[in-house]
This record gives C-alpha cells, structure tokens and sequence, in this order.
C-alpha cells in the first residue's frame, strides 16, 4: 500500500481554483519532486499535505490514515522553508532542539538527537552560533536538521535552496538526496528548478495550472515527455511543425526532408499538421554518425556555451536548435552554410496536447 496518498485533491480561493484534481500516491521512502512554473499550484499541494491549507475536496492519507482533520502539529511532517525561518535569538543546537522540547523529550534524549542531527549535516561544531554568524548553505542545513529531529514521517521542502547560489545549490542538493536515502524518509520536495528536479528525484511531478500534467522518473519526464507543456517546460526541445504525407507509413515531412517516425501518427490523414519533438543532443554533423534519419537546412546563428557549442539550423520554416561538445580544435559552423544533421528516427516524438 502507498505511504502518501492524494486523492482527487482540489482547492480553491475564492472563485479561483488553484489545484484541480490532483491524484497521486508516493511509497515509503520516495523521493518525489514537484516541478513546475511559479502559479502552477505545487506549493499549495504541499501545504495541504503539511495541514497548513485544507483541500476544497479530495482527501490526504499518510500510512492509511486520512490526514484532512488533523491539524499540522498532528501530523507529525518536518518542513524546510525558502526563508530558512529559524530562531534569531536561539543557537544552532536551540534550533535543532526546537521540536524536541516541544514534544516533551527528556534533556537527554534532545542532547544526544541533537548531536546525532548535527553530526549528519556535519555541522557539530558550529552548535553555538547564531543564525547571523551563518552562512545562508549552513543556515539551510540548520533548518533540515531542526525538520528531521522530531523524527518525522514525511519530509516536506518548499523552494529550500532557490536563495542559495549556484554553487552552493548543487553541492546541498546532493547532501538533501544522500541524507534522504540515509534515512530513508519520504520527501516532497518543490521547485521549479529542472536541473535540480532531473538530479535528486525518483519520480517527478510535472504541474501545470493546477494539474499535473505528468508523473514520472527523471528519464521519463526528459525523454518521453507525454504533452506539449512538459515538452516545452523540461529541458530544451525542439517543437517542429511537420505536414503527414502517408499515415500508414508513418511518413511526415519538415520542408524538403522526408522522416518516417518510430512512433504511430494515429487519425491524421495526409496534409494534416503535426508537431514533432526534438532534443538538441540527440543529432550529430559527423557524416559517419549513427542514424537512420537526417535533416538538411542553413546555419542561422552558432554559439560557444563552454562545453557545448550550440547552432541554430532553418529547415523549412523550423529553427532547430543542435548541440555538439567543444573540443580543442572544434570550428563553429557560419551562418549561411547548408548542414546536414544525422540522428536516429526514434529521437523524435509526437507532440499531443
């Protein structure tokens, strides 16, 4: 049975729905991430899961018992903020602590959790600073320990490391997933960050205007994406219009290149419309490249992005975006030069709304 079950969950403020319909279950130990654009409805998911929103309808279960009654010091959930939120006026091991005398725990029971939560986000040494003397990556490491001392039974994150910067994004990120595992907690954790999403998830919820729009493993999301926003939203692709020639065949056409794809067109019949998808990694200029498939059209723009170089290429009316790694004697191709961009048929998909 699932450890965390949405069901039909809806909310609304007024006369605006914000989530609509949101099912969902997550097993125990899970590591889900909501991702999607700001106003999409993750963050209020996540508070009607801590108790800090009620659902308009639908009902939240953890471990088979329904959650909508409870109120959020019932629940027993740990939450980290964006804002960090700790004390000011308490030190690192008060802040840790907070739950702890809150629930009654003896003095000895909080010294040794407290130093085991310490130790796990390796901090025991800074036990007497003040949030001031901090940094914000030590701040927010602060607060994971002081969510997870209570010994909660789901871990809920909202934006924990959007005020971070970059460097210090990635290397917490990675500390969240390994303390996760360690533990094995299950997690909810929002953002809108899709690197961050792709890196840390076992399942990720793609949300868009209060739906989500798909759920899946980080492959699944970049490589199958199933509608036009997830496509769009995860990664960079191309949205390619393409005209059907022969359905039973599968054949379309993108200007002067005819492509016939892996995947069924359906109902469409010849001259009709279709969007397909591509990812710039997938094809290669290397006239010795692997593929089945290839589309010819001019150089717009080419740009050096480090450790990839990435070229705009026109085919019939369609700006296709392509990227090749950079190596030392790598030539970047001129606008105006006719290219031919190999990669396989099953690369591409249909794009459906």
């Amino acid at each position: 049975m699932s450890f965390l079950v949405l069901e039909s969950i809806k909310k609304s403020f007024g006369q605006t729905q914000v989530v609509k319909d949101f099912n969902m279950s997550i097993e125990k130990g899970e590591f889900v991430s909501f991702l999607g654009p700001s106003g999409c409805g993750k963050t209020t998911v996540l508070r009607m899961i801590a108790g800090f929103e009620s659902p308009s309808d639908g009902a939240i279960s953890i471990n088979g018992r329904n959650q909508n009654a409870l109120k959020t010091n019932q629940r027993n959930i740990g939450m980290v903020f964006q804002a960090y939120a700790l004390f000011p006026n308490m030190n690192v091991f008060d802040n840790v602590a907070f739950g702890l005398k809150v629930a009654g725990k003896s003095k000895t029971e909080i010294e040794t959790r407290v130093k085991e939560m310490l130790n796990l986000i390796g901090l025991d040494h800074l036990s007497d600073r003040y949030p001031y003397q901090m940094s914000g990556g030590q701040q927010q490491r602060v607060a994971l320990a002081r969510a997870l001392a209570p010994k909660p039974q789901v871990l809920l994150l909202d934006e924990p490391l959007s005020a971070l910067d970059a460097k210090i994004r990635v290397s917490l990120r990675e500390e969240i997933r390994q303390i996760q595992r360690q533990l094995g907690i299950t997690t909810v954790f929002v953002t809108h960050d899709q690197e961050e999403a792709l890196s840390i998830s076992d399942r990720i919820v793609v949300m868009n205007a209060g739906r989500a729009d798909q759920i899946g493993t980080p492959s699944e999301i970049y490589n199958r994406p199933t509608t036009r926003f997830v496509a769009s939203f995860v990664g960079t692709l191309n949205i390619i219009e393409a005209t059907v020639i022969d359905p039973s065949a599968n054949t379309v056409k993108v200007g002067e290149n005819t492509i016939r794809l892996r995947e069924s067109i359906g109902a469409l019949k010849g001259g009709d419309k279709l969007s397909i998808a591509l990812r710039p990694e997938a094809g290669s200029l290397l006239e010795n490249a692997k593929g089945d498939t290839s589309l010819t059209g001019q150089v717009i723009s080419s740009h050096f992005l480090g450790s990839v170089i990435r070229t705009k290429l026109e085919v019939g009316g369609n700006q296709i975006s392509f990227d090749m790694f950079n190596s030392p004697d790598a030539v970047l191709p001129q606008s105006g030069e006719t290219l031919t961009l190999r990669f396989n048929a099953h690369d591409f998909l249909i794009v459906r709304d």
